[in-house]
């Protein structure tokens, strides 16, 4: 991650997921975002926190705790 701050369609390509499931993530909560004025943006520390929550659930290091 080289930037701070992604806009919901950098986000997206950067989980490789397209931008509607982007905005359910956020619309559910297991996605974080700021506003900068009127713009929505996703933390680059957001999109790393999220993905390395998906790799320990793969791989099973939050047995039970799966939601």
């Amino acid at each position: 991650m080289d930037k701070l701050l992604y806009t919901p369609m950098e986000a997206a390509e950067q989980l490789g997921v397209g931008r509607t499931m982007l905005f359910q993530l956020l619309r559910d909560g297991r996605l974080k975002s700021v506003k900068v004025d009127r713009k929505r943006l996703i933390p680059g520390a957001e999109l790393e926190r999220f993905v390395a929550e998906r790799l320990r659930r793969a791989t099973g290091e939050d047995a039970g705790t799966h939601s």
